[in-house]
């Protein structure tokens, strides 16, 4: 197929025919920078096994070199992450390079590597397209196969970009970088079978636990924990600088750098969470969160009027007209063709372009105006605890909905908005990830005092109500985590709900229900080995989910 059609790509939900983009990515990816991407996962796979082969056979090399690129070189290839064909090829010419010392050490080690052609390929420029296009996913013939490999590489970008974030706060995991390798190595085998490659799927999960409370860890570690907050959802009369993204590290310097300058700071999508931590709320020109979830910034950043940086996915290409364009910033392994891309120097940025930028523009205008209410990560979810005990055994919460994960453009997503509308008053909402921009700004009202969404934060911050739910199995004696009034409702968009749904099912979680359609990238077959043992799901009608979970 990939020889027949100019790319093939069928990682994210909105995948063209819910089959796979084979002439242009539904997200705007075109078919060289497909190639280019599939190029760098190739090189990625060859550094993974190189390195697993070494741990395997205790020698030592660079690890944190090694493990920072690979984490790097994943989250480049994650869904809206980067769209710039140059910076894509600089990543695949710095894997080479990190493969050729990896492989130069096996040597000076006796370690026979396998001959496999990711292991084997010697980054010859002029082969670089024609390994592009024999790298790709179809490389893989039987779709079962297949399948278990994309699931388990995917969940491994959404690990990769949560262990970038803790990274860029000193956070490192050698044993999480260390699976990493060897999942890749096992990906990379082209004689793994399936049950091999489903117990790689399943540790996949467990791994994703890990890197998500590490980053919980980093991230309460440098900012504190996240607190019951309500955040400005309208202007001011300064100019302002729009941040978008998961980077909290960028939102930091930013704002450091931004003190005094008589320019405020807004945050964006996915970035609002950051409103909650103690550390962040000393900067009072942390103006407040302007617009909604990511597929609404063509028509949100026009009105914005001031500068915007992008420190990871969730990009839109912008129209070519589009006013903003020329104003837009990237950071990290986000990247945009003809944008403006801020480099790390010593652990920080340099946004003194951007605050340049923002000095002779208007004010944003206003979209909207009020507050939003959120910060229920599990620390402050374990602050009200009696408060919420209390109302479960009195009856005033009879349930609670998991509605975690990600937005998105397709008139299907308007579901989640409904079924939140018509769920029961005695049911509260658990909620992380952009998915809340279709129900936060509802009024759904409270149970004596307690709102009815609880917003823990970023997609990351799913890993919160895995640990509230196991806090509840204890408090209320439950033999197993799903005998408790949890259901779990999930809307999935890219590939950090894929590591989110691996580390949810690693717990045990079953019945999980997962939307608007299932993934392309799971067969038939995997699909009824999933079914089989977790009770996995897709949403039906409203209607009958309501009579089913609520």
């Amino acid at each position: 197929m990939r020889m027949e059609n100019s790319m093939f790509c069928f990682q994210c939900q909105e995948t063209a025919k819910g089959t796979g983009c084979t002439v242009k990515g539904v997200c705007g990816k075109l078919p060289e920078t497909s190639r280019w991407q599939d190029l760098l996962l190739s090189v990625v796979r060859g550094v993974g096994t190189a390195a697993s082969f070494l741990n395997d056979n205790n020698v030592a090399y660079d690890k944190v070199k090694t493990g920072d690129y690979v984490a790097d070189a994943l989250f480049a290839t994650i869904t809206n992450a980067n769209f710039d064909d140059a910076a894509i090829l600089c990543k695949v010419d710095e894997g080479i390079a990190i493969k050729k010392e990896l492989l130069k050490t096996a040597g000076e080690s006796n370690i026979t590597l396998p001959g496999w052609q990711e292991v084997r390929w010697g980054g010859e420029k002029a082969d670089y397209a024609a390994e592009g296009s024999r790298e790709g996913v179809l490389r893989n013939t039987d779709a079962d196969l297949r399948s278990l490999k994309e699931l388990c590489v995917l969940g491994l970008k959404g690990m990769a970009a949560y262990y970038e974030h803790a990274a860029r706060l000193g956070m490192r995991d050698e044993k999480i970088v260390d699976f990493m390798m060897h999942a890749l190595a096992v990906i990379t085998n082209p004689d793994a079978g399936m049950q091999e490659l489903l117990n790689n799927v399943m540790e996949t999960g467990k791994a994703g636990v890990s890197v998500m409370a590490l980053l919980d860890k980093a991230n309460t570690t440098a900012y504190g924990n996240p607190e019951i907050t309500k955040v400005n959802i309208g202007t001011r009369s300064n100019p302002g600088i729009l941040i978008s993204g998961h980077d909290l590290h960028d939102l930091e310097d930013l704002l450091i750098q931004t003190e005094g300058t008589g320019i405020d700071v807004y945050t964006h999508g996915e970035m609002l969470p950051a409103h909650y931590y103690p550390m962040f709320k000393k900067y009072k020109h942390l103006a407040g969160n302007y617009g909604n979830a990511w597929w609404k910034q063509k028509e949100e950043f026009s009105h914005f009027n001031g500068p915007i940086v992008f420190t990871t996915n969730c990009i839109v290409p912008p129209a070519k007209d589009a006013v903003y364009k020329d104003r837009v910033f990237t950071t990290n392994s986000a990247g945009f063709p003809g944008w403006k891309h801020l480099e790390e120097k010593n652990g920080h940025k340099d946004f003194s372009k951007v605050i340049e930028a923002a000095r002779g523009c208007k004010a944003p205008d206003e979209i909207e105006h009020g507050e939003i209410i959120g910060g229920f990560a599990h620390n402050q979810v374990f602050a009200l605890a009696d408060k919420i005990v209390d109302a479960v055994k009195s009856g005033a919460i009879r349930k609670f909905i998991v509605m975690s994960g990600c937005d998105g453009r397709m008139k299907s997503r308007n579901y989640y908005r409904e079924f939140a509308e018509r769920l029961p008053k005695d049911v509260v909402i658990l909620t992380s990830g952009c998915a809340k921009y279709k129900y936060n700004k509802l009024p759904l009202g409270d149970i004596n005092g307690i709102p009815r969404v609880l917003d823990a934060g970023q997609c990351n911050d799913s890993y919160s109500w895995a640990v509230v739910a196991l806090k509840l199995k204890e408090i209320f004696g439950a033999a197993d985590i799903n005998d408790l009034p949890i259901e779990f409702n999930i809307a999935w968009y890219e590939q950090k709900a894929v590591i989110v749904l691996l580390a949810l099912l690693s717990l045990g979680i079953k019945n999980i229900h997962i939307g608007p359609t299932l993934p392309a990238f799971v067969s038939e077959g995997v699909l009824k080995v999933l079914v089989s043992n977790f009770g996995l799901g897709t949403i039906s009608t409203v209607d009958e989910d309501l009579k089913m979970m609520a």
